[in-house]
């Protein structure tokens, strides 16, 4: 009876066994699964192909606006403010009417010099009359001296004879020589009423001149505007006295166009023509200047660099240039400050890339990941010189069709295998995927599509060194 006994155990013991071998063959087999399922695919980076292009160096300098022009009116005459006749902060035409000043005594003295000019007429008048009666007494002795001289002949004639004296002859010498007496004396009177009328003349002349000053002075009461323009606030009161040539009554300014005094300090502009002597930049052919406004705005209207001064400003150390805009809504006002961007060159064979493209070392040093033939991440140092449009200017460092990685890489490492996609910007420049042959297209009608886009102005900042940085978060 034991034996049974005995096998009945036996049996038991290696059902057990059994089941304990499939419960581990079971467990394998699932934690083979459980590891096939847990192997990721490649890592998907969004590439674009490096395309070499001509970049135009931009600069943001600080710059005030400045009126076109602005005159200061003063009164040309001394007197009572009465009226103003403008409103404060409005335009006005040149010629309209600014003020009027009291012309109570400019009025009486152009009335008093007009009396005199009638007194100075009245003069001319008399010395003309003078001047005919000595013309007429003149005539009248030179009739007399004709007559003496005639009879003086016969009595010549006679002499020697029985039918005339001695005392006759003598008598018609003398009357001959009275006549032409009375001729010189009129002949002076004459001369004399000539000078009188000269005289009278020179004064009848000077008194129209002291009434052409009276008149001007007393036009000048009414202070008119002397050119175009907006108008400031009064600087005089109605009833205060206006002192000729010192009071400062108002501004007026002219703000269409308008100027844009823009200052560079010397260093940036020496390094800049050092970069065109070394031929790394070339000379821009545009003059043209955009404005960013005080709330971080685009002045929607492109302006001229009209001068650039040919010396260095001892105070500041900067070089001053101007630019003129059109200012049609009145936008830019004086004193306003503002920041200029100019194109002062463009870089040849240069390479624009997306912020998030460019990381930042420890020492500050620029690199990007390049994806090689076999579809693995190397690492490429380059150089950059500014920004322009929001990308990267990449100088040195990258080979035509490279693909760099510009979405994507703070999911990879150096030597890892990747998947590749392109990278398209939408309108929005935001990541749009799309086929690999129409990317270069879109990038290119990207660019083609805002001609009217101004360059933003070269950062010589780099993003905070900290490894891979927060620009470019996104890869």
């Amino acid at each position: 009876m034991r034996y049974p006994v005995l096998s009945l155990v036996a049996m038991s013991v290696i059902a057990a066994l059994a089941t304990v071998g499939c419960d581990k063959s079971k467990d394998a087999d699932a934690a083979q699964a459980q590891a096939a399922a847990m192997q990721m695919p490649p890592a998907v980076v969004n590439v674009m192909p490096v395309q070499f292009q001509t970049v135009p160096l931009s600069k943001e300098l600080s710059g005030k606006v400045v009126a076109y022009q602005e005159a200061i009116v003063t009164p040309q005459v001394t007197g009572i403010v009465e009226k103003q006749l403008f409103q404060d902060g409005r335009f006005v035409k040149q010629g309209q009417p600014l003020y009027q000043i009291n012309a109570d005594t400019y009025a009486n003295t152009l009335a008093g010099s007009e009396a005199d000019l009638a007194k100075a007429q009245a003069s001319i008048n008399t010395a003309k009359a003078n001047y005919n009666n000595a013309i007429a007494s003149l005539e009248s002795r030179q009739a007399e001296l004709a007559l003496a001289r005639a009879n003086q002949k016969r009595l010549n004639s006679l002499k020697g004879t029985d039918a005339i004296s001695a005392q006759e002859v003598d008598i018609g010498a003398t009357t001959v020589d009275t006549a032409e007496a009375a001729v010189r004396n009129a002949q002076a009177q004459v001369g004399v009423a000539k000078a009188n009328i000269e005289a009278a003349q020179a004064a009848a002349q000077g008194v129209q001149q002291v009434i052409n000053t009276n008149k001007i002075n007393y036009a000048r009461t009414r202070v008119v505007a002397p050119m175009s323009g907006v108008t400031g606030r009064s600087a005089v009161d109605v009833g205060a006295l206006a002192t000729a040539g010192q009071t400062q009554m108002v501004t007026i300014s002219q703000l269409n166009p308008i100027y844009v005094d823009i200052s560079q300090s010397s260093a940036e502009l020496l390094a800049l023509r050092q970069s065109m002597m070394q031929g790394d930049v070339n000379a821009a052919n545009t003059a043209q200047v955009q404005l960013v406004l005080p709330d971080g705005s685009t002045y929607p209207v492109t302006g001229q660099l009209r001068f650039e001064e040919a010396r260095v400003d001892s105070n500041t150390g900067a070089v001053n240039l101007r630019a003129v805009f059109p200012n049609d809504n009145g936008v830019l006002l004086p004193g306003m400050a503002v920041n200029a961007r100019l194109i002062q060159g463009v870089i040849p064979n240069a390479v624009l890339l997306p912020q998030s493209a460019v990381t930042r070392t420890a020492k500050g040093d620029a690199t990007v990941y390049i994806v090689d033939a076999n579809k693995k991440i190397q690492v490429r140092p380059i150089q950059t010189q500014g920004t322009y449009q929001g990308n990267w200017i990449v100088t040195d460092g990258l080979q035509q069709g490279e693909n760099v990685v510009v979405i994507g890489g703070m999911k990879v490492k150096p030597d890892q295998q990747v998947e590749v996609k392109p990278y398209v910007p939408d309108s929005e420049g935001q990541v749009a995927n799309a086929p690999m042959a129409a990317r270069a297209n879109a990038v290119t009608a990207a660019n083609a599509s805002s001609p009217s886009a101004q360059p933003t102005a070269p950062s010589t900042n780099p993003p905070t060194a900290a490894g891979r940085t927060n620009a470019s978060a996104a890869r």
